[in-house]
C-alpha cells in the first residue's frame, strides 16, 4: 500500500510516460484485467507513445470490458503484448480518436480488423473497400461497416503506414465505395425506380479530388437519363425515378442513429444550387453551363469525378463538361472573379473564428487550392499535364512546368501536408466536421503529440501552424495575383504576345502610375525568340508582384529594364535569376526601393551577383557585411596595383561603391524581407549592421587613399608619421549613407625630419586626399570633414601630437572634450593613433568627472543648438537630428553620462551610441524601462534617416515630403500601403516619450 504524501512507482512511471491523469489512470490500471498491462514495460510505453496516453488507456480498458467473455479478453491481450504491430495499430487509434473507441466499445470484435495486413491491404482501393461494406444489407450495417474501414484506415494513419495524400486518397476512395453501396441500397428498396433510369454520381470537390478528409461534406452532382429512349413522359418519369433514388441515396449517408452519420452528402454545387432540381439530364446540365453558369462552378467542375452509378453516363458527363471548364480562363473578369470570391469567404468568417480557422482564413488550406486551381485553369488550356484533380499533383505538375517556382513549390507542399493532417487529426478526435483548431490546452496537446511534437507540444504546435499558414498567406498572394494573369487569361492558347488593354489594366490595379511606359518596358523584355527573352518572360510575372509590392513601382521596372540592357547578353545574370531562389527577389527589393541603390548598381551592373542565394548565408552570398581588415586588404592590393594615386584612388573608390551596394542591399533585403527570410525582427541589428559596414568602408578607403598618396610622392615613408582619427559618427561606427566623414588629421615627425618640412607633407597629404576622394568620376565621393578639429574652421588642418596636447591643455572648450567621446583611430600609423587616444582619456572621461559648471555648459550649449540649428519651418516633432526625441536628444543624455561618470565605469568608455547607453543601464544610471525607450527612438531615427537616402538619393534629417518617396520611408520601415500616417504617428509617440526621458536625465539628473 502506498503511504500517504508518497507516490507509488507506477504512478511515477505514467508520468514520466506522458500521462496528464496518472492518478485516474493508476487507478483503471488497478483492475484485475489489467494486471498484465500494469507488468508490462512495454505496453506503458506503447500508451504512452500514443497522442493522448490517458484516452488510450481509456479506451482500451472499455474495450476489455466490452469483450464477450474472459476468452476473447485474453486474446485481446496476449495478441496485445505479443504483437507489436497490432499494439501500435489500436492503442495509437485509441489515443487519437474518442469516436473509434466509442466504436470499439459498442463493437468489440471490430478490433480483430487490425490484427492482420497483408500487402494489398497497406493501401486499399475502391474494390477492397467494396467488399468490405458489401455484407451491409441495410443503412445501420453500412454505417457500423463504414467505422470498421475507417478503423483501419485511421490506424494506418496514426502510426505513419500512409502519409497524407495517401490516406486522403483512401478516405476518398471509402467514399466512394460507400456511394456505390448506398445507391445499391436505395435501388434494392425501390427497384421500379431504378428500372426506370440511369443515374450516375458525380463526386466533387475533395473527394472528386482524391482528397477528402476524414469529416466532411462529400460533394456531388447527380445526373441522370432513362434507361429507355428519351421521349416526353419518360424523361419526366425517369428523372422523378431518379430524383428519389438520389435522396434516398443521401438519407442513407446523412442520417444520424446511434451508430452516427456516415457523412453529409451535398448537392449545392449543381445548377443553380439548392434551388434548382436535384437530378437533371446531360443535355440539361450543358445547357446550363454554356449559358447561365458563373465562374466559380467551372472552378468547382475542375475536380469532378463519376463516382457511382451509369458507368457510361458518368463518362459522358465528363467529356461534356470537360472543354468547358478549360475555356473558363477566357471568360471575361476570369482571375478577378476567382478573387472577388476568396476574399468573400475570408469575409463570411465569423470575426470569433478568424484566428483559429484552419481552412478558410489567410494562410490556410482555402489560399493553396485557390491559388493552385487558378493557375491550373489559366496554364491548363494548353498545358494537359496540368490537369489534375487533386491539389499536390497539380502543384507538383505546375512546379514541373515552370508555372511554379521549386522552392515555393516545396514550400506550399509542405505546408499543406501539415495544414491538411492537422485538420485529419482535429477531425479525427470525434469525428466531427471542424476546420478549427481547438483553444483546449489538453486538445492542443493531444494534437500536437499526434503530429510528432513531443517537446512542449502545445508551443511546439503553434509555432509550427503559424509559420506554416505564414509560408502559405505569403505564398498565395503572390501567385493568386500573379500580375499578368488575368492578361494571359484573355489570349487564345499558343498565343504568345500580351494583350495590351488587359496588361494595363492590371499593371493600374497592381499601382503603376504609367502604365503605357510600364509596357513599353515589358515588350522590350520580353519580346523576340531568344533565350534571354524567353527566361525574362518566366521571371516577369513574379518580378512584377515584386515591385508591385514597393512603393515605387514603375522606377522598378524601369531599373530591371536598365539592368537586363547592360547585363542582358552576359551568360551569368539571367542564370542567376532564373536558378537563384533569392536573387531575382533581392533585385526586385533592391530596383523599387529608392534611388540609390540603382544609381549604385546602374555603375556596376555586375555586382548584381552579390544578390544570389546564399548556401546558407544570411541575405544571399554577397550581402553579408565583409570586415574591415579584408576591405583594407582588397583595398591596399589594388593600391599596390595601379600605376598612379588617381588611378589607385579610382580603384578605392569602386570597392566603396560596391560596398555600399552590398550595405544598401542587404538593409533593404533585411528590412522588406523576402519569401525565405521573413522581416528582420530586431530592427537595432540593421541599424549596426548598416552602421558598422559604412564605417569600415570608410576607414578602409581612407587607409587606401592614404597609401596611395604617400607612394606617389614620397614613395614607401613619409617624412612624419600620420594617423587619422574618426569623430562623430564615423568614430562611433554609426555612419549612415549620407555621412560625411569626420575626421582629425595628427602627424608626428620622424627623426631628424625637421618639423616645418614635416608639417608641409602633413597638410599636402590630407589636401592630395581630398582631391582624390571627391574627384568627378562614376563612383560616389566621399567627402573629409575636418571642422571638429581645435579651433574648427579657422585653425590647422593638420596638427602634431605635441600641438594638440598643448591645445588641450590650455584651450579646450567644453564642446571639444564632448565631441573627442566619439575620436577612434580609423587609418594610418596605429602607434601614434594609440597615443593620441591616450592623450584625449583624461579630457573625455574627466578624473572625477564634471564639475557644475562645466553641466551647466553643456545644458546651455545644447538648449542654443536646438533653436539656431534647427532649420527654419522643419517641424521639430519629425526632425531626426535636431527635432524632439531624436538624435542629438538621445546622443547628448548619453554622452553627458560618459563624462560625468566614465573615469570610474570603464565600461563607459566606448565611441558607439547603444553601446555607451547599455553600459549606463547596466551600471544603474537610468532605468531598464528609459533605456529602452532612449535606444528605440535612437533606432528609429536613425533607419528614417538612411531610409530617406535610399529612398531619394541624397541626405535628408526629416521625412520626404512627396508622397510616393513617403510611402517609400513606410514600407522600408515596414508599414504596408495606406499607412503613413501609422508611420508618423508611430514616429511622434516614440520620440516624445524619448524627449522626456532625455530631459529628465539630461536636465534634472
Amino acid at each position: 500500500m502506498t503511504m500517504p504524501g508518497r507516490r507509488s512507482s507506477t504512478y511515477t512511471r505514467l508520468l514520466r510516460h506522458g500521462f496528464t491523469d496518472p492518478s485516474a489512470s493508476e487507478h483503471l490500471l488497478d483492475a484485475p484485467e489489467l494486471a498484465a498491462v500494469r507488468a508490462d514495460p512495454v505496453l506503458l510505453e506503447a500508451l504512452g507513445a500514443t497522442a493522448d496516453p490517458d484516452s488510450a488507456l481509456l479506451g482500451l480498458v472499455r474495450l476489455l470490458e466490452a469483450q464477450p467473455g474472459e476468452t476473447a479478453r485474453h486474446e485481446l491481450l496476449d495478441t496485445l503484448i505479443a504483437a507489436k504491430p497490432l499494439r501500435d495499430r489500436l492503442l495509437g487509434v485509441l489515443g487519437a480518436s474518442t469516436a473509434l473507441a466509442d466504436h470499439l466499445a459498442r463493437h468489440p470484435g471490430d478490433w480483430q480488423a487490425l490484427v492482420t495486413y497483408e500487402p494489398r491491404d497497406l493501401h486499399p482501393g475502391v474494390p477492397e473497400f467494396a467488399r468490405a461494406l458489401a455484407e451491409a444489407d441495410d443503412p445501420v450495417a453500412l454505417r457500423v461497416a463504414y467505422r470498421r474501414c475507417l478503423l483501419s484506415l485511421a490506424a494506418r494513419d496514426v502510426c505513419g503506414t500512409t502519409d497524407l495524400a495517401q490516406t486522403a486518397a483512401e478516405l476518398a476512395d471509402l467514399a466512394t465505395a460507400t456511394l456505390r453501396a448506398a445507391l445499391a441500397l436505395a435501388e434494392a428498396a425501390a427497384p421500379e425506380d431504378a428500372a426506370l433510369c440511369r443515374l450516375a454520381v458525380i463526386a466533387m470537390g475533395k473527394c472528386g479530388g482524391h482528397e477528402l478528409n476524414y469529416v466532411s461534406d462529400v460533394d456531388v452532382i447527380f445526373v441522370a437519363e432513362p434507361a429507355g429512349p428519351a421521349e416526353g413522359t419518360e424523361e419526366t418519369r425517369a428523372l422523378q425515378a431518379a430524383t428519389r433514388l438520389a435522396s434516398h441515396l443521401m438519407r442513407i449517408c446523412s442520417e444520424t442513429t446511434v451508430e452516427g452519420s456516415i457523412w453529409p452528402v451535398d448537392a449545392n454545387l449543381r445548377p443553380e444550387g439548392r434551388n434548382g432540381p436535384l437530378v437533371r439530364t446531360l443535355s440539361s446540365h450543358l445547357a446550363y453551363y454554356q449559358r447561365w453558369a458563373k465562374t466559380w462552378e467551372f472552378q468547382a467542375l475542375l475536380k469532378a469525378r463519376p463516382v457511382a452509378g451509369d458507368d457510361e453516363l458518368g463518362a459522358a458527363y465528363l467529356d461534356a463538361v470537360s472543354p468547358l471548364v478549360w475555356e473558363a480562363a477566357e471568360r471575361e473578369n476570369f482571375v478577378a472573379d476567382v478573387q472577388k470570391m476568396r476574399r468573400r469567404v475570408i469575409d463570411n468568417i465569423p470575426a470569433a473564428e478568424l484566428e483559429r480557422e484552419l481552412k478558410l482564413a489567410p494562410g490556410g488550406l482555402r489560399d493553396v487550392e485557390f491559388a493552385v486551381q487558378l493557375l491550373q485553369l489559366v496554364h491548363g488550356r494548353s498545358d494537359m499535364s496540368l490537369r489534375s484533380r487533386t491539389t499536390l499533383d497539380a502543384l507538383a505538375a505546375l512546379a514541373a512546368g515552370g508555372y511554379v517556382g521549386r522552392t515555393d513549390a516545396e514550400q506550399l507542399d509542405a505546408a499543406y501536408r501539415f495544414l491538411r493532417t492537422m485538420e485529419h487529426r482535429i477531425q479525427l478526435h470525434r469525428l466531427r466536421r471542424t476546420h478549427l483548431v481547438p483553444e483546449d490546452e489538453a486538445d492542443l496537446r493531444r494534437l500536437g503529440r499526434s503530429l510528432g511534437l513531443r517537446t512542449d507540444p502545445v508551443a511546439a504546435l503553434t509555432r509550427e501552424w503559424k509559420r506554416h499558414a505564414g509560408v502559405v498567406r505569403r505564398l498565395h498572394e503572390k501567385l493568386f495575383y500573379r500580375p499578368l494573369l488575368d492578361a494571359v487569361a484573355q489570349l487564345a492558347p499558343g498565343e504568345a504576345r500580351l494583350s495590351p488593354g488587359a496588361a494595363r489594366e492590371r499593371l493600374v490595379a497592381l499601382g503603376y502610375a504609367d502604365p503605357a511606359a510600364a509596357l513599353r518596358h515589358l515588350e522590350a523584355l520580353a519580346s523576340g525568340v531568344s533565350r534571354k527573352a524567353a527566361i525574362q518572360r518566366t521571371l516577369l510575372p513574379v518580378l512584377l508582384g515584386w515591385f508591385a509590392d514597393s512603393a515605387d513601382p514603375d522606377a522598378g521596372l524601369l531599373n530591371f529594364r536598365k539592368v537586363s540592357d547592360a547585363l542582358g547578353q552576359t551568360p551569368w545574370y539571367l542564370r542567376l535569376l532564373r536558378d537563384e531562389g533569392a536573387a531575382a527577389e533581392n533585385l526586385a527589393r533592391v530596383l523599387s526601393a529608392g534611388r540609390m541603390t540603382p544609381d549604385l548598381l546602374m555603375r556596376a551592373p555586375e555586382a548584381v551577383a552579390l544578390l544570389g542565394d546564399g548556401g546558407g548565408r544570411r541575405h544571399g552570398v554577397g550581402l553579408a557585411p565583409r570586415s574591415r581588415e579584408r576591405l583594407e586588404q582588397e583595398i591596399i592590393a589594388a593600391v599596390g596595383r595601379a600605376e598612379n594615386a588617381e588611378q589607385a584612388v579610382t580603384a578605392a573608390r569602386g570597392v566603396r561603391r560596391r560596398e555600399l551596394f552590398r550595405t544598401a542591399a542587404a538593409d533593404i533585403v533585411g528590412s522588406y524581407g523576402t519569401e525565405e527570410t521573413p522581416v528582420e525582427a530586431d530592427q537595432g541589428a540593421l541599424v549596426d549592421l548598416v552602421g558598422g559596414a559604412i564605417s569600415d568602408i570608410t576607414a578602409a578607403t581612407l587607409a587606401g587613399t592614404l597609401r596611395a598618396v604617400v607612394r606617389e610622392h614620397w614613395g614607401d615613408t613619409l617624412p612624419t608619421r600620420f594617423a587619422i582619427i574618426g569623430m562623430g559618427r564615423f568614430g562611433g561606427h554609426e555612419l549612415g549613407y549620407g555621412s560625411d566623414a569626420d575626421v582629425l588629421f595628427v602627424h608626428e615627425p620622424r627623426e631628424g625630419v625637421d618639423e616645418t618640412e614635416a608639417g608641409r607633407a602633413a597638410n599636402a597629404v590630407v589636401t592630395e586626399m581630398r582631391r582624390l576622394l571627391q574627384f568627378p568620376s562614376t563612383d560616389p565621393p566621399l567627402l573629409i570633414d575636418a571642422d571638429l578639429r581645435p579651433e574648427g574652421k579657422s585653425g590647422p588642418l593638420v596638427r602634431t601630437l605635441t600641438s594638440y596636447a598643448a591645445y588641450y591643455r590650455r584651450w579646450s572648450l567644453g564642446w571639444e572634450a564632448q565631441a573627442l567621446l566619439r575620436a577612434e583611430p580609423v587609418a594610418g600609423d596605429t602607434g601614434l593613433g594609440a597615443r593620441f587616444v591616450e592623450l584625449i582619456d583624461p579630457l573625455r572621461y574627466p578624473r572625477g568627472g564634471l564639475g557644475e559648471d562645466a553641466i551647466r555648459e553643456i545644458r546651455r550649449l545644447k538648449a542654443r543648438m536646438e533653436v539656431e540649428r534647427l532649420p527654419r519651418g522643419a517641424d521639430p516633432t519629425l526632425h531626426t537630428k535636431l527635432g524632439r526625441g531624436g538624435l542629438s536628444d538621445v546622443e547628448w543624455t548619453v554622452q553627458l553620462m560618459q563624462m560625468r561618470h566614465g573615469h570610474e565605469v570603464p565600461e563607459l568608455r566606448t565611441t558607439r551610441t547603444r553601446a555607451g547607453l547599455e553600459a549606463a543601464r547596466e551600471a544603474g544610471l537610468l532605468s531598464a524601462e528609459d533605456a529602452a525607450t532612449l535606444d528605440e527612438a535612437w533606432v528609429l531615427a536613425t533607419r528614417v534617416r538612411n531610409a530617406v537616402m535610399l529612398v531619394r538619393g541624397r541626405a535628408g534629417d526629416t521625412f520626404p515630403s512627396d508622397a510616393r518617396e513617403l510611402a517609400a520611408v513606410g514600407r522600408y520601415l515596414g508599414y504596408g500601403p495606406g499607412h503613413v500616417g501609422d508611420m508618423l504617428d508611430d514616429y511622434r509617440r516614440t520620440t516624445r516619450l524619448a524627449r522626456a526621458v532625455a530631459e529628465s536625465l539630461f536636465y534634472d539628473a
